[in-house]
């Protein structure tokens, strides 16, 4: 099963301040713009082993960070900037992205503060597939790398609660996740009723219909968790914050080996399976977990034993939010901690250098 990473990295420069990437684009095709201004995009290709993942994605990320270091910036591996005004953070120049916040409202602001890791898996067996990564979602809580907004500590696992409840509060179809399906055309089913209602949600808002149609289709118009992409094709899964590298690999390791099994042996929703099929909670204790998950974190044995039934291994894990201080964080001191973490990125990025 092919399997490529979609990582997105804050970009700073040597006090801590947000900075555009600028000329960084230019140091790999596989680098590419996001939507907010200080943030880069750092792409594999589509890799048919593990092995070969890792090694794609650690010489991806030295190239970006030694590129940032001879132009005075560094790359900050934090789901949130800790600490941001919208003036710091401001939108590229693009048509879809005001139209987003058009439609959406003001909470679509929220969006702008979160950075994350996109796994994209070959396109197989879909509907097992899309159903094993809906179960999966609450494993964001063993990379969760920051608990901060604004400079509060809000939640333990701060952007899925930013993106989801916050920006697409109002949106609930664009942004959260989905149920399990029984097809694909179940699913595509509920990604045209998603499309349509965010379509009349536009036009409501004073939006021309002919302008909707020209920035969206239906793959296009939604941001859940899960997605499939009919470009690529691939099954993607959206939910784990951006992290170190090392915790990126380790988590798309134990995700990867969890959907091959799926993919090979079939899911079951609840009962136990006698032909090695993959066992998927209920699709109500999925949601239950992901808001458990998204308060406490691995802090919460519900959270932890969920995932340990599903093949994960929580304490191998140590999520970078909870090296973060517990207490409101001020400007400056969100700067030195974005410095502290560019700097453990640094080294993670090291050590995963020298054991290659």
């Amino acid at each position: 099963m092919k399997t490529s990473l979609e990582i997105e990295y804050w970009v700073i420069d040597d006090a801590g301040d947000l900075v555009a990437p600028g000329s960084l684009l230019d140091a790999s095709p596989q680098f590419d713009p996001e939507f907010v201004e200080p943030m880069l995009e750092i792409k594999t290709t589509p890799c048919s082993s593990m092995v070969e993942l890792r090694e794609e994605f650690v010489d991806r990320i030295g190239t970006a960070v030694d590129a940032a270091r001879d132009q005075g910036k560094r790359l900050v591996p934090l789901a949130t900037p800790l600490h941001a005004n919208p003036a710091e953070i401001p939108y590229r120049g693009k048509e879809s992205t005001d139209l987003q916040r058009r439609i959406v409202g003001r909470s679509f602001d929220d969006a702008r503060v979160c950075a994350g890791t996109h796994i994209h898996f070959e396109q197989s067996n879909v509907v097992d597939q899309l159903n094993t990564l809906t179960a999966l979602d609450p494993a964001f809580a063993l990379v969760a790398s920051s608990a901060h907004y604004r400079g509060e500590r809000i939640l333990e696992c701060a952007r899925p609660f930013l993106y989801r409840r916050s920006c697409y509060e109002q949106c609930p179809e664009q942004g959260q996740l989905w149920p399990y399906v029984d097809s694909v055309a179940e699913w595509e089913g509920q990604l045209e009723d998603a499309y349509e209602g965010f379509r009349e949600r536009a036009i409501e808002r004073g939006v021309g219909p002919q302008t909707f149609d020209d920035a969206f289709d239906p793959y296009d118009a939604v941001w859940n968790p899960i997605r499939l992409r009919k470009a690529m094709p691939t099954v993607e899964w959206r939910s784990p914050d951006a992290t170190l590298p090392s915790q990126i690999l380790q988590l798309t390791e134990a995700v990867r080996s969890i959907v091959t099994h799926a993919d090979a042996r079939g899911t079951t929703i609840g009962a136990e399976s006698a032909t090695g099929a993959v066992t998927l909670p209920a699709f109500d204790t999925v949601e239950a977990v992901t808001d458990t998950a998204i308060h406490d974190g691995l802090e919460s044995p519900a959270v932890t034993s969920y995932l340990d039934d599903l093949g994960f291994t929580p304490s191998a894990y140590d999520p970078l939010a909870t090296r973060l201080p517990e207490t409101h964080l001020s400007k400056r001191r969100a700067k030195q901690l974005r410095l502290e973490a560019a700097k453990q990125l640094e080294a993670d990025l090291e050590q995963r250098r020298v054991r290659a």
